[in-house]
């Protein structure tokens, strides 16, 4: 799986994660009609939602991406395109803390509440990556695709020779 779409896709799974807990919190705290749980609930979304949107205000690369992204090894043959094994095998945190706080969310509403707090705090600070590893593979004519690992070690990158994209270069603003 590339790279770029593993990112993409995990900043979706995770504001769908979100928005699962949410809504979760939203009814168990309406059935029990505990205001409580849902006001506190609502404005943990909004703390977090500044957190993440504070985060991930950066266009550039974050420092653990670039590392990985250095640290890539060369390759001329792609690595076994599985996307959806490869998907639960480095998103499992994301699976077991949508379903244990889900579940949880039957007996006390706001444990879901504040747990959907965390996947928009994660949503938000990895949104804009996806498109600044995609300028550096267009910049170098690469494209970083997802090694399989042991879901318990860290995730590994395989970069695959792809075509460069040709810019004209810019002189004082004026194209030569």
């Amino acid at each position: 799986m590339r790279f770029v779409d593993f990112l993409k896709t995990t900043v979706l799974l995770n504001a769908g994660s979100a928005t699962v807990l949410g809504a979760i919190a939203v009814a168990g705290a309406g059935a029990r009609s505990d205001t409580q749980a849902a006001v506190v609930s609502v404005g943990w979304w909004l703390v977090a939602t500044a957190i993440g949107l504070l985060l991930g205000r950066r266009a550039e690369v974050n420092p653990p991406i670039a590392r990985l992204l250095a640290t890539a090894k060369a390759s001329n043959t792609l690595p076994e395109q599985r996307p959806a094994a490869l998907l639960l095998n480095r998103l499992w945190p994301l699976l077991l803390l949508t379903i244990g706080a889900g579940a949880a969310g039957l007996l006390a509403p706001q444990v879901p509440g504040i747990a959907a707090g965390f996947p928009v705090i994660w949503a938000l600070y990895w949104r804009r990556q996806e498109a600044a590893v995609a300028a550096i593979e267009e910049r170098d004519g690469a494209q970083f695709f997802v090694e399989r690992t042991s879901p318990l070690r860290p995730i590994k990158l395989v970069r695959a020779t792809g075509f460069r994209a040709f810019r004209p270069q810019q002189l004082n603003g004026a194209a030569r």
